[in-house]
């Protein structure tokens, strides 16, 4: 059997900073060994469960966090930034998914980095009038595909919120639980290892008994994309097929979710660009 893993950093235990998430950041390299130590404890229980292919994607930033030395010979590595679909380019080859690290959609209190996307250019995004988290939206790529997500572990709330009402059958393993956007309460990386190992266990029996399923959304789809700045929403309009609702809001149909998928990300990139344009 064949498992994807997509890794983000924002939902990982202890990361707290901003200077975690950025390659120049004073505290990135903690946030790097933090996000491989509970990837390979993922990975080494996922192996030891009938899973003997295993692609990650690295889904932060620049998408070159996981240190690669620490990888075992059964693993594949997908990074580097942008490719189509993102944090879940490649998922159509596995059987299951997990996600780690994950965190909650924008606007969400009491979760460390609440954001969707892009936390400096998108301030909300609906999938057929669904507001979703990256959790969210990346599963339905996966559903789109018939793969279901099996596991996810991160921030707390994300958990609470969407993870237990959209995908029931996901094993949730809380890595931290917030008190603000800026700081959390984590438990130690040994209790974290073992408790993932034991999540990853339930999940794959969850599997192997037929009670994870793909999580869908109907086509065609309806987005509905709200920017921080009305000029990243006149960047978007451009796009013929884009509509204007309001100063920092637009939308746009697709045929799938894929397909709204990688206009979304366009749509994120041409405003990052304006965004630096304007901020010289």
């Amino acid at each position: 059997m064949k498992a994807f893993i997509s890794v983000d950093l924002e939902g990982m235990p202890f990361v707290v900073s901003r200077e975690h998430l950025f390659v120049k950041g004073a505290l990135y390299n903690e946030a790097r060994k933090i996000a491989t130590k509970i990837t390979l404890a993922v990975v080494e229980e996922l192996y030891e469960n009938g899973f003997d292919e295993i692609l990650i994607a690295d889904s932060h930033g620049p998408m070159v966090n996981l240190l690669v030395d620490e990888l075992p010979p059964y693993v594949e590595l997908i990074r580097g930034f942008p490719r189509p679909v993102s944090m879940v380019a490649g998922v159509e080859e596995a059987d299951a998914v997990l996600f780690l690290g994950y965190h909650s959609k924008a606007g969400t209190p009491s979760s460390t980095f609440d954001h969707t996307y892009s936390g400096a250019t998108v301030d909300s995004l609906k999938i057929n009038s669904v507001p979703v988290s990256e959790f969210l939206l990346n599963s339905y790529v996966a559903g789109h595909y018939n793969v279901p997500v099996i596991l996810v572990a991160g921030d707390a709330k994300l958990i609470e919120d969407d993870v237990k009402k959209f995908a029931p059958w996901v094993e949730g393993i809380p890595l931290k639980r917030a008190f603000s956007r800026y700081s959390a309460r984590s438990p130690s990386l040994a209790k974290l290892e073992n408790e993932l190992k034991d999540g990853v266990k339930r999940a794959v029996e969850k599997l192997k008994a037929g009670e994870a399923r793909p999580l869908k959304t109907s086509s065609p789809v309806k987005v509905e994309l709200r920017f921080l700045g009305s000029e990243m929403a006149e960047t978007a309009e451009l796009l013929p097929s884009v509509k204007r609702i309001d100063g920092k809001t637009v939308e746009f149909e697709a045929r799938d979710v894929v397909e709204a998928y990688k206009v979304f990300e366009l749509l994120v990139l041409a405003s990052a660009g304006v965004r630096a344009v304007v901020m010289r």
